[in-house]
């Protein structure tokens, strides 16, 4: 059986459970002419309207979120709730006043039969029975207005013993002892109508919910990647709860670590609270430990440019920083310069430093090209040329998977090379760019020359 089963059955016992004590009440009530038992009849009258609301409630409460209700219906056991306190009060102050319209004339005769015993007796048992399997039912799907009503019938209980004690009273002939039980039925249902009234309005106003907020954001920082939680809120959303939280990530990672840190946050998060509605919001933050190297990169990319090729270096207590800035192919060298020129403003805003920056325009390509087989003759000269300039440089060897296309006229030229796998990447490339020159000097039709250096 599902929660939402759970939640629906216990809730239609209840309404029917109190229609039957209603009735029972109400018939030996008129036939007593106890006011403790009529005020008691009112009370479970009450308690069926608000028995038939917390089954409505339950039955909404559950719906998945809509285009009109974007969080849900979860506030519709709040609303429930509410109502019943309402409810609770009425029925107080119907009981205050008839009870003390009693005491101040004294004309009513009232009759301490034993079915009066019988039907209060009944009714505590009734309510023992209802609150207890409300109860459970409560816990085990989290439901508020199920809990109200729990409450709402243990109370009952009290106020029926009240009830039975003024008709005990009423068989020693202890004028009043009636109207003062439905007194005590009446301050009864006022502490319920308080208590439940007040914990209603908490949710219906977004109080957090106790420790929810404190948890979560102990749990959020020991999260892999989390630098701090600024901030977590926290709030009842019917039977689950929402979380709201705020990290900082470093703001050097790139989007899909971000996300990986966020899904791990909302899985660690639904350990503890595995219904709640979790929305997790990174904040990219500087760490005190970034370079400047990384900094460049990091503005670079949130300016939607391209560098690399990063050099900073200090002579004579004079710092330099250079780097390839990758521009359109397609830019005048005015657009390019200018579009560099506020890169270098930014990078010396952000440092704080005093730097010469020297900026190599690199011109690339934004889209894909179709490109053309290089004829046989070309081919052979290139594969020759290849051999040769390899030949010059003794640290890598073996020129392999050597491949030639034309581009707009240009010949562009792929190789792939062995070099120590002891070797540092540092050194492989100083020596890869040296026999890509080394090409290029061999054979003034190529345009480029691409060297991908492999492991022995």
């Amino acid at each position: 059986m599902t929660n939402q089963n759970k939640k629906e059955g216990i809730a239609a016992n209840s309404v029917g459970a109190s229609f039957l004590l209603t009735m029972m009440k109400l018939v030996v009530g008129l036939m007593t002419n106890s006011m403790g038992i009529l005020s008691e009849a009112a009370h479970s009258l009450l308690d069926m309207g608000a028995a038939i609301i917390t089954w409505f409630a339950v039955r909404t409460s559950d719906k998945p979120a809509d285009e009109e209700h974007h969080y849900g219906h979860g506030k519709v056991e709040a609303i429930s709730a509410l109502a019943e306190t309402v409810l609770l009060f009425i029925t107080s102050i119907w009981i205050i006043y008839e009870a003390s319209k009693r005491l101040l004339h004294g004309n009513i005769e009232v009759e301490a039969t034993w079915y009066a015993f019988a039907v209060v007796l009944i009714s505590i048992a009734v309510d023992y029975s209802r609150s207890n399997a409300l109860m459970k039912v409560a816990k085990e799907t989290n439901s508020q207005a199920l809990e109200a009503d729990a409450l709402h019938f243990r109370s009952d209980i009290w106020s029926s013993g009240v009830v039975l004690v003024g008709l005990v009273c009423l068989l020693f002939g202890i004028k009043g002892a009636d109207s003062i039980a439905a007194l005590g039925v009446a301050l009864f249902v006022l502490k319920v109508g308080w208590e439940l009234g007040r914990r209603t309005f908490d949710v219906l106003i977004d109080t957090a919910p106790e420790g929810i907020a404190e948890i979560a954001k102990d749990i959020l920082k020991e999260v892999p990647g989390v630098i701090e939680v600024e901030r977590v809120r926290a709030r009842a959303m019917g039977p689950t709860e929402s979380i709201d939280a705020v990290i900082h990530v470093s703001r050097k990672l790139n989007g899909e670590i971000v996300r990986s840190i966020v899904e791990k946050c909302e899985t660690a998060l639904r350990e503890k609270m595995p219904e709640a509605d979790i929305l997790i919001h990174t904040k990219a933050v500087q760490l005190s430990s970034e370079t400047i190297i990384e900094t460049i990169h990091v503005l670079a990319g949130r300016e939607g440019l391209s560098v690399h090729d990063i050099i900073v270096d200090t002579l004579r207590e004079k710092k330099y920083i250079s780097y390839d800035l990758e521009v359109s192919e397609h830019l005048s060298v005015g657009d390019a310069h200018n579009i560099a020129t506020s890169f270098e403003t930014l990078i010396l805003k952000e440092t704080g430093e005093e730097a010469e920056i020297n900026t190599h325009l690199d011109p690339s390509k934004t889209e894909a090209v179709t490109s053309a087989e290089v004829d046989k003759q070309e081919m052979e000269k290139i594969l020759s040329d290849v051999e040769e300039s390899t030949k010059a440089v003794s640290h890598i060897k073996n020129a392999h998977n050597i491949l030639a296309r034309k581009v707009d006229g240009k010949i562009i030229v792929t190789v792939h090379c062995y070099a120590p796998k002891e070797m540092l990447v540092e050194e492989a490339h100083m020596y890869s760019k040296r026999l890509e020159h080394l090409i290029l000097e061999k054979n003034h039709s190529i345009k480029r020359a691409v060297v991908h250096v492999e492991p022995e």
